[in-house]
């Protein structure tokens, strides 16, 4: 008999998702907090917004909540990594090298057949 562990999110009453990872239940609760505290957020505004589009917009936000702050200017965006000199280096050097030897081979060849005539 197997047994299975898995994290549900409930929301006023109402199972919203399952999930198998513990923390991947509370991000993604967490998540639906931030667009909770969104939704509320655009009620005060004087947008005049369907609560459909309050929902996906605020849903939106908290899902990409990382960007939301870079563009806000609140986070510095991740820097892009660099390769280290040595692997473009390494890269270069099997890009070039590789179809040199396959010339070099194949002028031997040709002139081993070369002496045979």
């Amino acid at each position: 008999m197997a047994v299975e562990s898995r994290f549900v999110v409930i929301r006023n009453g109402v199972e919203v998702e399952t999930f198998m990872d513990k923390k991947a239940a509370d991000e993604y609760d967490k998540m639906l907090d931030m667009a909770d505290s969104l939704s509320d957020l655009f009620d005060q505004s004087s947008l005049q917004l369907a609560e459909k589009e309050v929902e996906e917009i605020s849903v939106f936000i908290a899902k990409h909540r990382e960007d939301v702050l870079v563009a806000l200017q609140a986070k510095k965006p991740k820097p892009k990594p660099i390769v280290p000199a040595a692997k473009v280096d390494e890269v270069i050097e099997e890009a070039t090298v590789k179809p040199v030897k396959a010339k070099a081979k194949a002028k031997s060849v040709k002139t081993k057949s070369a002496e045979k005539e």
